[in-house]
C-alpha cells in the first residue's frame, strides 16, 4: 500500500514538473531571448528591477489561473462559456490564430538554431526541427515524451547560457544594487516581458497539462501552486542569466549587433564557441516552443467537438506542419505577425478576467474559496495588460490596412 502512495506521489510529482518546464519552455523562445538582450542593452543593470516586478506579476498571473482550472476540473474555454456564453469559442479563436503566427516564428528560430550549429540552410533546418516536433507527438505517451523532452531541453539552455554568464564576467554588486534601486522605471520593458512570460497560450500551457494528466480538485491546490511558481522560477532564471551575459557584454563597451542580439552577445562573450552554444540555446527554445505552441492551441479546441477530442494527437500534428508551411513557402508574414502580437496583448486580460469571476462561481468552483489577495494581484495584472494590449492593438490596426 506505501509502495503505490509513493509510486503515485513518483508519478505526481513528473507531471507537476513537466507542467512546469511544458510553460517555462513555452515562454522562453526567440522572442524572449532577442526581448531581454535588447532591453538590457537599453536599462543595462537597471533592467533587473523590470525583471524583478514581472516576475511577481507573473506569479500572480499563473497562480491564479491554475489554481481555478484544475479546482473547476476544466479547461479555460470551457470556464469563459460558462461565465459568458460564446466567449469560449472566441478565446479559443485568438489563441489559434496567436498560436500559428508564432510557431511561424519559432519554426523560423529552429532553423537558425541548426544552421548556426551545423551550417545548414536555415529552411532545411526548419523541416528537420518540424519533423522532430511532430515525432514527439506520434509516439503512445507523447505526453510523457513531450513532459520529459521539455525539461532536458531547459536544462541545457540554463546551463549553456550560465557559461556564458562565467565567460562575461557580468558587475552583478551592481546589478543586485539596480534591481531594488534602479536608475530608470521602463514600464513598457514591465508589460513586454509579462507578456512575453504568460502571455497569450503560454500560462495555459502547464494548466492545460496538468488537466489532461489527471491532476485537478481542490486537494490539489498546494501542489499545482508550487508547479505554477516553479515554472515562472524556470523561465526567470534563465531571463536572469540572459541578463547577466549582457549585462557584462554592455559594461565592457562591447557593441552588440543589433541584426541578432543574444548571437552577438554569446560570441562576443566565449568567441567562436559561444556562437555555436547560441546555436544550441536558440535551437532548443524555439523547438520547445513549437512543441507548446502546437500542444497548447489545439487543447483550446478539443473540447469544442468530439470529432476534435478524439483526433487531437493528428491535429496537433497538422498545426506543426501548416506552421512550417507557412515558413517555408512564403517565410514570415510580417503582417500577420503584428496583428497576432497585438491581439495575443489582449488574450491575458481577458482570459484572466474570466478565471476571476469564475473563482466566485460556485457553480463553476464549488466550495473552493479563492483568496481576496490573490484576486486583488489579478486584477492589478488585468489592468496592466489591458491598458498595454489596447494601446499596442490601435496602434498596430492602422499600420496593416
Amino acid at each position: 500500500m506505501k509502495e503505490n502512495q509513493l509510486q503515485k506521489e513518483k508519478s505526481n510529482w513528473s507531471i507537476l514538473l513537466g507542467a512546469a518546464f511544458l510553460m517555462a519552455t513555452s515562454a522562453i523562445g526567440p522572442g524572449f531571448l532577442t526581448q531581454t538582450t535588447v532591453f538590457t542593452e537599453k536599462l543595462a543593470a537597471s533592467f533587473g528591477f523590470v525583471i524583478l516586478v514581472s516576475i511577481l506579476l507573473d506569479i500572480g498571473a499563473q497562480t491564479n489561473i491554475w489554481r481555478i482550472l484544475v479546482v473547476a476540473e476544466k479547461r479555460a474555454q470551457d470556464i469563459a462559456n460558462l461565465v459568458f456564453p460564446g466567449l469560449g469559442y472566441f478565446i479559443a479563436l485568438l489563441i489559434v490564430l496567436g498560436g500559428i503566427a508564432f510557431n511561424v516564428g519559432n519554426i523560423g528560430g529552429a532553423g537558425l538554431g541548426l544552421n548556426v550549429i551545423f551550417g545548414i540552410d536555415p529552411v532545411t533546418g526548419a523541416v528537420i526541427s518540424a519533423v522532430i516536433a511532430v515525432a514527439i507527438f506520434l509516439v503512445k505517451e507523447a505526453g510523457l515524451l513531450m513532459d520529459k523532452f521539455t525539461q532536458v531541453m531547459g536544462f541545457v539552455m540554463i546551463a549553456l547560457t550560465l557559461y556564458v554568464v562565467f565567460q562575461a564576467n557580468p558587475p552583478v554588486g551592481e546589478a543586485v544594487v539596480k534591481t531594488f534601486v534602479p536608475d530608470t522605471i521602463d514600464m513598457l520593458a514591465i508589460v513586454t516581458l509579462v507578456g512575453g512570460t504568460v502571455g497569450g497560450y503560454i500560462t495555459f500551457a502547464g494548466g492545460h497539462r496538468l488537466l489532461d494528466a489527471g491532476i485537478k480538485g481542490i486537494e490539489s491546490v498546494p501542489q499545482v501552486t508550487k508547479s505554477s511558481v516553479s515554472a515562472i522560477g524556470i523561465a526567470s532564471i534563465m531571463r536572469i542569466f540572459l541578463f547577466l551575459a549582457a549585462l557584462g557584454i554592455v559594461a565592457q563597451g562591447l557593441p552588440i549587433n543589433p541584426d541578432n542580439p543574444p548571437a552577438s552577445v554569446f560570441q562576443l562573450a566565449a568567441g567562436d564557441i559561444g556562437y555555436r552554444l547560441f546555436g544550441i540555446v536558440m535551437w532548443a527554445a524555439a523547438i520547445t516552443s513549437v512543441v507548446g505552441a502546437a500542444y497548447t492551441s489545439v487543447s483550446f479546441i478539443r473540447t469544442l467537438h468530439p470529432a476534435i477530442e478524439k483526433y487531437h494527437k493528428a491535429i496537433i500534428v497538422g498545426f506543426i506542419i501548416l506552421s512550417s508551411g507557412i515558413f517555408t513557402t512564403i517565410g514570415q508574414p510580417v503582417k500577420m505577425l503584428i496583428l497576432a502580437g497585438a491581439l495575443n496583448g489582449l488574450i491575458l486580460p481577458i482570459a484572466l478576467s474570466v478565471m476571476l469571476i469564475a473563482a466566485y462561481k460556485k457553480s463553476i468552483v464549488g466550495e473552493y474559496r479563492h483568496p481576496i489577495w490573490m484576486t486583488a494581484v489579478g486584477v492589478i495584472v488585468v489592468l496592466l495588460m489591458a491598458a498595454m494590449g489596447g494601446y499596442t492593438l490601435f496602434t498596430q490596426l492602422p499600420t496593416l490596412f
